[in-house]
């Protein structure tokens, strides 16, 4: 925390929720109530992201164990999409790729390390505010400093600016920045290691009282709004304790209590559903104000699941049967749930195979807000997919690599997937189509099609001295 500046002192969490929070979009709201014209009819934006949430742990994906009725819901009633790929395996890079449309070949971040972003670095964010949108990110940044020079395009914000600070539920102190200041947040509820107020409670205030002063048959609504909630569920850190202490990372192992599990997969579960919750409180708030229609919602997760010593995601069947977990390249590490509501323009039960990304959010929100997205990005929009036409504008590959204890590429290309677990490697080679669980190496039946990938992947990126090209050391599936 001694790395970054606050400009101002310390307040009581919880208050905030009710006095501060109100007070902070009472003044929000004032500052848009200069009519723009024609923006008024953009679509207002809710990303919502969950944190080392699987393919297959939400019930339209799958999951026959943890109950998701409300993001079942949101499939139900908008677009599933089931080849949708997260940035990277690793949170900072993935949440980079999120912010600026570049893949993992050119991006700020690569790897474990935190590069913060650059003045240069153009975030979807700056993309809406320039076009006339209102903007806020609550929940966990986890890519440094968010200081006034550097704020990216967010007009608001709550939360964890570090990896970290994002590993305590129960914080003692959140950052809270606007256009006008920086703070800290102080919550008495939670000194000296007391558990009175779960952080993930204060994100989901936080968004539901910026939704509240957005009701588009107000008087004084003129603008469209983006919001940016990033959840920390269902990540359980170390530093929260051992996840077979549920109290240390969930406020209740409910509604699995009386369930013949272990602690840990009840914590799990539990948190995936809490989750679940919020965006059903959000949904409800949406509904409530009448702003329901014409908001895109947009869930999906920054990376796969978590394998570790407590539970392993084969218990919940997390990563939908397939290869690997976060921090791998493989399809389980990298595949991630997307679903996207938009009741005015998406048709309700749709789903999608087509090959996409996390860098393709940004070219697709740019297009929603009838503006331009950066020219030097490797997303494109998905607007034709959403609207139910055919996408003749498709990545001739998607790419990712990773410098998480050395370097390490996968690209896909059609139904063909590789991976190279170090820079010298061999190249495994995976048919997707036939193979979805990449269980077959079939490299050396095709050597027309390595051939083709090893350009790809030679052509795919750019080097930075962050992230220099060594070999790896950390053996597959991360273990």
């Amino acid at each position: 925390m001694s790395s970054f500046r606050f400009l101002t002192g310390i307040f009581r969490l919880h208050h905030v929720s009710v006095g501060i929070f109100a007070a902070v979009f009472l003044a929000f709201d004032a500052r848009a109530q200069a009519p723009i014209g024609a923006a008024s009819r953009k679509p207002c934006i809710l990303l919502i992201l969950a944190d080392d949430l699987g393919y297959g742990d939400l019930g339209c994906y799958g999951q026959q164990k943890i109950k998701t009725p409300n993001l079942d819901r949101l499939a139900a009633e908008g677009m599933r999409f089931t080849s949708f790929y997260a940035g990277s395996p690793l949170s900072a890079p993935s949440r980079t790729v999120l912010l600026t449309g570049k893949d993992t070949g050119h991006a700020r971040n690569r790897g474990l390390e935190i590069v913060p972003l650059q003045l240069k670095d153009v975030t979807v964010a700056q993309v809406l505010k320039d076009a006339h949108y209102a903007t806020m990110a609550v929940g966990k940044w986890g890519l440094g400093d968010i200081a006034p020079a550097a704020r990216k395009g967010f007009d608001e914000w709550l939360g964890f600016l570090t990896e970290p600070e994002s590993e305590n539920y129960y914080p003692e102190l959140l950052s809270r920045t606007s256009e006008h200041e920086d703070r800290l947040l102080s919550n008495p509820l939670n000194l000296n290691g007391k558990k009175g107020r779960y952080a993930d409670d204060f994100f989901c205030d936080f968004a539901e009282n910026f939704v509240r002063f957005t009701n588009p048959e107000d008087a004084n609504y003129h603008r469209p709004w983006f919001a940016w909630v990033s959840f920390t569920l269902p990540y359980a850190s170390a530093e929260s304790g051992p996840q077979s202490a549920a109290g240390a990372v969930v406020r209740s192992d409910a509604p699995y209590s009386d369930y013949a599990w272990t602690p840990a997969e009840k914590t799990r579960a539990a948190m995936i559903t809490l989750l679940d919750s919020y965006v059903g409180r959000l949904l409800d708030k949406l509904e409530q104000f009448k702003n329901d229609k014409n908001t895109i919602v947009i869930f999906t997760s920054i990376t796969g699941p978590q394998h570790d010593a407590e539970i392993d995601p084969a218990f919940f069947n997390s990563t939908g049967s397939l290869r690997g977990f976060k921090h791998d390249l493989y399809e389980g590490g990298i595949r991630v749930p997307l679903i996207v509501r938009w009741p005015l323009e998406i048709r309700p039960g749709s789903v999608s195979d087509l090959p996409c990304a996390a860098w393709d959010i940004l070219p697709t929100l740019a297009e929603a807000a009838h503006t331009s997205a950066p020219t030097n990005i490797d997303g494109i929009s998905l607007m034709t997919t959403l609207l139910g036409g055919v996408q003749t504008n498709r990545h001739d590959y998607l790419y990712w690599e990773s410098h998480d204890h050395g370097f390490k590429q996968a690209i896909r290309v059609d139904d063909w997937k590789a991976v190279r677990l170090s820079a010298d490697g061999p190249l495994e080679v995976y048919n997707l189509k036939d193979d979805p669980g990449e269980k077959t190496d079939v490299a050396a039946q095709n050597p027309g099609v390595v051939a083709r990938l090893m350009f790809s992947l030679k052509t795919a990126r750019t080097d930075d001295p962050n992230w220099p090209v060594t070999n790896s050391v950390v053996p597959p599936d991360g273990k």
